[in-house]
């Protein structure tokens, strides 16, 4: 195993000892055998690319845990003979940080040029980012750094414009499957496992190589003499959490989509979402916020009664607590997906404040002015209202814009739902508006 903190192209190329953990001893030697990153390290990916030109750019590679960020980047140095050094982003300081850059520049020197892989690169702050850019600038370090969190979020852009960012896939089930082909090929023997008991195992792995070889090691070191059936193995294996960290981009990936099959009118996936939130550890109250917000975002008055439901389900949930209250959420949830969809009063939201940013303080028309006091009488404050209730279909038509604005119109009713209704009212008061200003014009 390399060092923590430096390695040499030979020690990355290395067998690892017999007593190593699986994972270590399938750690691939060629790029070739990296599973489930074809896109990156195939012919025509950007690695493979790079690899067939002989010449790396810095790099950052951005995917889940156990999916072959260390792999590769070992891999691209022994590929395009550059000395690999190691740091970790948890372990290192600024210490370590510039006996790394001192030691690329001597080996410069010589010669002989540097690939810094940079492990969890987004746990370093941002004054530590900055001080990589004059050593990948002056091409002291062909840098490559491995993250779990989005980089657009985790590191400085000064950073992000000098490296190229790569995606590593989360394994799917063929990816997963394969390393455990690999790995009963190294150790020679099949898992103890049914078959469907090993498609539990796989799906368990949630993505992570390196989870799913722990497990199998684990399978093959209690040496039974019968498979598995999935509830033996349930039984026998802790369950893996899934991957979900409430302030990372976890986060908002999942609230993202389910506010996403709720405006799409997908109540199955809308639920699936919730359940992952919520079996994650989300906060239920997080979440009845965020279902408010959908109510009047994307549902408004096509059916007014969406926020009615989310602000009960809230109240459920503060009376009932967890797990009574959860059902709540899924009932609101349940009814948000499945409601008409309306965003006019969103888009109402945001014209309205746009033109009253834009126009100031126009005063209001002085017929709609109260006029308390005599001297507001004598300057025409409330003069030529009307009162609406004594009118003819208790609609007066009168104007209550600013004298120097024209009439805006914000709110457009979709006519789906509710709002079917709306419309019909509105574009009534409207023809009677059409109606009172063109007799106006012509008492003119």
């Amino acid at each position: 195993m390399a060092d923590l903190f430096g390695a040499e192209p030979e020690q990355a190329a290395d067998l690892p000892a017999e007593g190593a953990p699986l994972a270590d001893r399938l750690r691939p030697r060629a790029l070739d055998e990296v599973v489930g990153q074809e896109h990156l390290t195939g012919p025509e990916g950007a690695i493979g690319r790079m690899v067939a030109a002989g010449k790396l750019s810095s790099m950052i590679l951005w995917g889940p845990p156990g999916t072959g960020k260390t792999s590769i980047a070992r891999l691209l140095a022994d590929a395009v003979g550059l000395r690999f050094q190691m740091l970790s982003a948890v372990f290192s300081g600024v210490a370590d940080l510039k006996k790394a850059f001192a030691d690329a520049r001597k080996m410069a020197q010589a010669g002989q040029r540097t690939l810094l892989f940079v492990d969890e690169i987004h746990r370093f702050n941002r004054a530590q980012q900055d001080g990589f850019l004059p050593f990948v600038e002056d091409g002291t370090v062909t840098l490559v750094g491995a993250t779990t969190e989005n980089p657009s979020f985790e590191l400085n852009a000064a950073l992000l414009s000098r490296a190229q960012v790569l995606i590593l896939h989360r394994l799917d089930e063929a990816a997963l499957s394969r390393l455990l082909d690999k790995a009963e090929a190294l150790v020679e023997a099949r898992l103890p496992l049914t078959d469907d008991a090993r498609a539990a195992l796989v799906a368990s792995a949630d993505g992570d190589g390196r989870f799913l070889l722990n497990q199998a090691e684990t399978l093959f070191d209690l040496g039974l003499t019968e498979p598995l059936d999935p509830k033996g193995l349930a039984d026998l294996l802790q369950r893996r959490v899934a991957v979900y960290d409430k302030d990372r981009e976890g986060h908002y990936n999942l609230i993202s989509a389910l506010h996403k099959s709720v405006r799409g009118s997908d109540p199955q996936a809308a639920l699936y979402y919730l359940a992952r939130m919520l079996t994650a550890g989300e906060d239920p109250l997080y979440l009845c916020r965020r279902l408010v917000r959908m109510a009047s975002e994307d549902i408004g008055l096509a059916d007014p009664n969406a926020l009615v439901q989310c602000l009960a389900a809230k109240d459920a949930y503060d009376f009932l607590g967890s797990p009574e209250g959860e059902l709540a959420l899924v009932q609101a949830v349940l009814y948000l997906a499945s409601a008409p969809k309306s965003n006019a009063a969103y888009k109402a939201h945001k014209a309205a404040f746009r033109s009253a940013r834009d126009t100031g303080s126009l005063m209001p028309p002085k017929n709609i002015l109260n006029a308390p006091t005599k001297l507001m009488k004598e300057v025409g404050y409330g003069k030529g209202y009307t009162y609406d209730h004594d009118a003819e279909d208790g609609f007066s038509g009168d104007d209550y814009w600013p004298e120097a604005m024209e009439p805006q119109r914000f709110y457009e009713p979709t006519g789906r739902g509710f709002e079917q209704r709306l419309k019909e009212r509105l574009d009534w008061w409207e023809a009677k508006r059409r109606d009172r200003r063109a007799r106006a014009d012509e008492a003119d």
